[in-house]
């Protein structure tokens, strides 16, 4: 190419720049930001964040245990051909079908929030967005320290039970639960920060009764938990019992946002096998150290750090994807 003047070269010069960037923001891999920004529906639905707000508020103050069902649901879509509110569909072989997903709640707070939106500013906002700030809400409304969140996801158009075999499970190893999180761009800091939403809900006993009387075939408890904490799971999960009894994931603290989950990790007081490992391994056992004996600050301020990272995953923005007239169906 031939450039006769320096003010031609450097307006060649700008056009690749913006040609690089413009390339580099097509990626949503881990998530930067690209794709999603603050305050994206502040000309064309400006009160979106208050109504989300609002739905979600009336929610968790009538039952409590909405909000780390929000959160789960948030977390359980993004890891799932990305943050699409794909989680949200109905149908006999979705994502919301499988047992990882079964048991979530709060899909009818979603679904309350959208009805709201789609009569204050139609068309505009996406399930996919509702689902962030629905997560976001239900983390300070529980105590925790709010964020801002990046906006302008749109949703996706599938949804299949059998894309759901990569969420993480409640017995992989530390080295599968790297593996996953780094398959989505985030890192071993990440994973010890996200699961650390564990602060909040609660476990069935079906998921973790297994640690508690035969571990790996041993005819006895798993190790790792503390002596003087079994028999407080075994009164909880007596084997042979209810398999759907709800135990709190961080004991103390089922429903308030905060760090002592981390604190219960180190004294061998973690519920379910994959969390309980984050204390016995040296690669996350640093992070959840990291947590350790500052009132919360750090892990409060690392966790809206890595939920904008997690919500960047795989968005579906400009002509991807659609803007759902409901949740539960694509257009």
């Amino acid at each position: 190419m031939k450039v006769s003047s320096p003010t031609k070269l450097f307006a060649l010069v700008l056009l690749l720049a913006a040609l690089i960037t413009s390339a580099l923001g097509q990626g949503n891999r881990g998530g930067g930001g690209r794709g999603t920004r603050v305050g994206f529906y502040r000309s064309n639905c400006p009160r979106v964040e208050s109504i989300v707000q609002s739905a979600v508020r009336s929610a968790v103050q009538a039952n409590p245990t909405i909000a780390p069902g929000l959160l789960r649901m948030f977390f359980h879509d993004c890891f799932v051909n990305g943050c699409d509110a794909s989680i949200l569909i109905d149908g006999t072989s979705t994502e919301k079908t499988t047992g990882p997903n079964s048991l979530l709640r709060g899909f009818e707070v979603i679904d309350a929030a959208k009805a709201q939106l789609e009569t204050a500013c139609p068309g505009v906002v996406s399930c996919a967005d509702i689902v962030a700030l629905a997560a976001r809400d239900s983390v300070v409304l529980t105590g925790g320290r709010s964020w801002q969140v990046p906006l302008g996801r749109r949703d996706g158009l599938v949804s299949q039970a059998s894309d759901t075999t990569n969420l993480p499970a409640f017995n992989d190893p530390i080295s599968v639960q790297i593996q996953k999180f780094n398959d989505k761009g985030l890192n071993i800091q990440d994973l010890v920060t996200l699961v650390g939403g564990h602060t909040i809900g609660t476990a069935a006993c079906l998921v973790f009764s297994y640690r508690l009387y035969n571990f790996n075939n041993t005819n006895g408890p798993d190790p790792e938990i503390n002596p003087a904490f079994l028999p407080q799971l075994r009164a909880l999960c007596p084997n042979g019992g209810d398999a759907l009894r709800r135990v709190a994931l961080d004991t103390g603290s089922v429903n308030s946002f905060g760090s002592s989950y981390y604190e219960n990790l180190r004294n061998g007081r973690g519920v379910i096998e994959s969390d309980a490992k984050l204390w016995s391994d040296r690669r996350t056992q640093r992070f959840v150290q990291g947590f350790l004996g500052q009132s919360g600050s750090r892990f409060n301020a690392e966790f809206g750090r890595a939920m904008v990272k997690m919500g960047n995953i795989g968005v579906k923005t400009g002509g991807q994807g659609e803007i759902r007239r409901v949740c539960t169906a694509t257009n």
